[in-house]
């Protein structure tokens, strides 16, 4: 069962997708009248329970005490339910049924003549009840709460007037508003807003997760989301995305499981990975520090890092196990020449990660590092080099692995012919890895992965706290130190990159709990880099 559970809280899908696979659901046997009583069951009783204040209940009698309808006890806590055309709408209803029964007063909003006859009969239903029913937003009365059912997922076209205009003037009543599946009025693929949306406080995304939930334009509707598993069959999902290039959320047993922890009892440094960072330049010189420090907490068993020789005893004095190598550097103070240890080479190390504080007077170092044969991650100068250099056609003629982890303004540098990142993230990124070859890392709220064959790996929370310089320092020297590791054990790459996201991210969200969002520096990350983990 909880391997079951894992798969589905990883799986991302499409609207068509989502589609299909209901269609197979219901064509073998599955009632809808089944379902969305399930569903809806599900959501109704998670209202209840929702921390940090689980909306209370019209009165204070035992959860098993019948309440009779118009008496005095069901009065109390008010709930407003919007109510769609479709199923949404549908399952809305069943919604403000049960909680009607369970005592509290609940009215309806179904501002449309038309509805799907399942939702018509429950709208029959409620009526029956008691439970009052408005047309207009004038009418409305005051609520605690309000539950939007108003479209579900697969909505393309832009919302107008007059069903525009409510959704603005729900927005602005300073009540919480939990969406069924989606807020209303996002795009379920790209998390575009289709005209107006609602804003919402909290989202139960049902059966499997959407792609809206990861598309940075959609974060601020969404609220906090949570998925409503109702036991879809993985033969159904499986049978849907065949050999399609799958999306997947990074869970923490995922991430977990890719750390190459407990290490075999008997090992010692040199098989736990030899990585060489080629950072830093007199002009930027914090950035060779917060990369090596990410390295560290990596647990890689040997560190070289290249800097130039004028950064190489402040590199020492941050990083004493580390070994330092002092370069000749140019008049401005970059890295003019890698001048590794006798009987050294570039072949020496597992990995090689490469860019930060360089300057683009470091050209070419970071040409040598991309004529090697060593795993290379990319990031920072070393990308808008390579965007210099042309990033496809020099990525094509690469024989070994590149990983590159650039943020939307490096990104359209990288590739600026490839579909707009800002928009829609993750068909961005899958079409930069195919085209490159390369392992791309895009940064931004929620980071995603993808490998040359389209696969994506999605990294689902994450902090503001993080938006700061030197974050993505840490990032790449926490990368290149698993990826060192990892060069002689048969995990996919992709995997090494989420994981090293995921985990840099958690450090974000544990340092912001203790030091709130405006004390997280680069530097204080990399400190909880470690207790991330325990």
């Amino acid at each position: 069962m909880q391997n079951r559970q894992e798969k589905i809280s990883q799986m991302v899908v499409t609207a068509g997708q989502m589609r299909d696979i209901e269609e197979r659901i219901f064509a073998a046997g599955m009632p809808v009248v089944a379902l969305m009583e399930k569903v809806a069951g599900f959501i109704a009783r998670r209202i209840q329970e929702i921390p940090p204040t689980p909306l209370k209940k019209a009165c204070s009698v035992p959860a098993n005490t019948p309440l009779k309808r118009g008496s005095p006890q069901a009065g109390g806590s008010r709930v407003g339910i919007l109510v769609g055309p479709g199923h949404n709408g549908g399952d809305a209803l069943v919604v403000a049924r049960e909680l009607h029964f369970r005592g509290y007063e609940v009215w309806i909003y179904s501002p449309f003549s038309k509805l799907k006859e399942l939702t018509s009969q429950h709208l029959q239903y409620a009526q029956s009840l008691g439970i009052p029913i408005y047309q207009t937003i004038e009418q409305l009365p005051d609520s605690d709460l309000l539950i939007d059912g108003l479209f579900g997922y697969g909505l393309e076209r832009n919302l107008t007037d007059p069903i525009a205009s409510a959704i603005n003037q729900l927005n602005e009543l300073p009540v919480p508003i939990y969406s069924i599946d989606l807020p209303s009025g996002l795009h379920t693929d790209t998390g575009e807003v289709l005209g107006t949306a609602i804003r919402a406080t909290h989202t139960f995304c049902l059966g499997l997760w959407k792609l809206a939930f990861f598309q940075d334009q959609a974060l601020e509707y969404l609220g906090k989301a949570e998925l409503i598993d109702f036991d879809i069959p993985l033969a159904d999902v499986e049978a849907v995305l065949k050999d399609a290039p799958r999306i997947k959320r990074i869970t923490p047993a995922t991430a977990l499981a890719t750390l190459l922890v407990p290490r075999p009892p008997v090992t010692h440094k040199y098989k736990q990975g030899h990585l060489l960072l080629i950072c830093g330049s007199r002009r930027y010189a914090g950035g060779a520090i917060l990369t090596g420090l990410g390295a560290r907490a990596s647990g890689v068993g040997m560190l070289s890092i290249a800097v130039p020789e004028s950064l190489k005893s402040l590199l020492v004095s941050h990083l004493p196990e580390a070994l330092i190598v002092g370069c000749p550097e140019t008049e401005t103070g970059a890295i003019a020449q890698l001048q590794l240890p006798e009987n050294t080479d570039l072949s020496s190390f597992n990995a090689i990660a490469c860019g930060p504080g360089l300057t683009r007077d470091a050209t070419p170092i970071v040409r040598e590092v991309i004529n090697s044969d060593r795993p290379l991650v990319l990031d920072a100068d070393g990308l808008n080099i390579l965007a210099q250099m042309g990033a496809i056609a020099t990525l094509k003629k690469r024989q070994a692995l590149t990983i590159l982890t650039p943020h939307t303004g490096e990104f359209q540098r990288l590739f600026p012919d490839v579909a707009d990142a800002k928009h829609h993230r993750v068909k961005a990124v899958q079409s930069a890895a195919v085209q490159s070859g390369a392992v791309v890392l895009l940064k931004g709220a929620r980071t995603a992965v993808a490998n040359p064959q389209g696969a994506v790996w999605i990294v689902p929370e994450s902090t503001p706290a993080l938006a700061r310089g030197g974050s993505g320092d840490v990032l790449t020297g926490l990368m290149g130190g698993l990826l060192a590791q990892a060069t002689t054990k048969q995990i996919p790459v992709e995997d090494i990159v989420a994981t090293a996201a995921w985990w840099h991210s958690q450090a974000g969200i544990l340092a912001a709990q203790k030091r709130t969002e405006l004390g997280v520096d680069a530097f204080t990350l990399t400190q909880y880099l470690v207790k991330a983990l325990s």
